[in-house]
């Protein structure tokens, strides 16, 4: 059985995070903004059913899917794009691959430390 994501997670540390999001081609006022921002994630798990909740006073954003089922992702806001997206479990790891204008995207979920990773 995969791992439970499910709970709320705080933000405690995002290392790298201003080169990630310049890799995305993220503009330069979003990622000084991206960068002060706390943000909250709640994951409801059901079996291989989700949904991710992301919070932050900048904006929120909305995810759900099932493991292993392509969906349509909606990143306004985020870094602007539209694609199509398979989630799958590698080992314990929910991994994300995103097929669209711009190539090599996706995400990762796993817990080490009882900390949530993205």
């Amino acid at each position: 059985m995969p791992a439970d994501l499910s709970g709320t997670w705080n933000l405690l540390s995002s290392d790298n995070f201003e080169g990630y999001m310049l890799a995305l081609g993220i503009d330069f006022a979003t990622r000084k903004i991206a960068k002060l921002l706390k943000p909250q994630k709640v994951i409801e798990q059901n079996g291989d059913s989700f949904t991710i909740h992301t919070y932050s006073s900048l904006r929120n954003y909305l995810v759900k899917f099932k493991v292993g089922e392509e969906f349509e992702e909606d990143n306004k806001g985020l870094d602007n794009r539209k694609c199509m997206s398979l989630v799958t479990w590698e080992n314990d790891k929910l991994t994300c691959v995103q097929k669209g204008e711009k190539k090599n995207r996706g995400w990762s979920h796993w817990i080490e430390g009882g900390q949530l990773h993205l």
